[in-house]
């Protein structure tokens, strides 16, 4: 089982999205933002998809060209089945890497892709990170279509636990080995989670990002085993509620990244 604060680490791509709307704007020193998108990792490195294609080649770089002027960006968390928002011209990447972020300056529509290396040991364990850029169709009007505004993430993510409450019962998740039902209790407290995000970020869009994030781990942790599952129809049962739970924490979490004019 993964480690619990794993779990609940926001992914770099909605790191991304909150500094890349905040640097440049009086609240986000350009460095501060890169210590938070990178955390642990190995410096980010940055390439265009193309050969001929032009773009920064570190994330200083990247955050630096973004900055120039007024800018939206939101973080997307697709999976195999559900692209919705992603634009086509890296749809298949997106999804291999299950997040990327889409961001709109004066200069145009872009979308990074964030590919990432593991090396080193359990124990000691690193991350290469190279985010591909390229631009896109222009994806502000159909956002909100697709992802939703955060009220409508709000209540998607008080049905998701509702379901998620109802699928762990009614398969007896309660006989899982004692450590994952104590990880899924702890995913309950109001404990800071010590994210790297922007200061004065709006209440509604972090506490938004809080639950969908422990819904998200409370799904890995659901999911890692058979559990309390006798046979191969109750296991399909519940990862098939779980998998909906999850696919609103994702699309939760996008729409808390998502500055698209108006706050909803």
């Amino acid at each position: 089982m993964d480690d619990l604060s794993d779990l609940m680490a926001l992914p770099r791509s909605v790191l991304l999205a909150l500094w890349a709307q905040r640097v440049g704007a009086g609240s986000g020193p350009l460095q501060r933002a890169v210590d938070a998108v990178q955390g642990d990792d190995e410096p980010h490195a940055v390439t265009g998809a193309d050969a001929d294609d032009v773009a920064p080649r570190t994330l200083p770089d990247l955050l630096a060209d973004w900055a120039g002027g007024a800018r939206e960006a939101a973080a997307l968390l697709p999976a195999p089945g559900d692209v919705a928002g992603v634009p086509a011209p890296v749809s298949a990447a997106a999804v291999e890497a299950g997040e990327c972020v889409l961001v709109h300056t004066r200069a145009g529509s872009y979308a990074a892709v964030p590919a990432v290396e593991e090396f080193g040991s359990v124990y000691e364990p690193g991350h290469l990170v190279t985010w591909t850029v390229r631009p896109v169709p222009d994806w502000r009007a159909s956002l909100l279509g697709t992802v939703g505004s955060l009220a409508d993430a709000e209540r998607a993510l008080r049905l998701a636990l509702i379901s998620a409450t109802e699928a762990l019962d009614s398969l007896d998740v309660a006989r899982w080995r004692p450590d994952a039902a104590v990880a899924i209790a702890s995913l309950r407290s109001d404990a800071d989670l010590g994210w790297p995000v922007p200061t004065g970020i709006d209440g509604r869009r972090l506490r938004v990002l809080v639950s969908a994030a422990r819904l998200r781990a409370i799904v890995a942790l659901a999911t890692a085993d058979d559990g309390g599952a006798v046979n191969l129809w109750q296991a399909d049962q519940r990862s098939t509620a779980l998998r909906e739970v999850d696919r609103a924490a994702r699309r939760a979490m996008c729409a808390a990244t998502a500055l698209v004019g108006p706050d909803a």
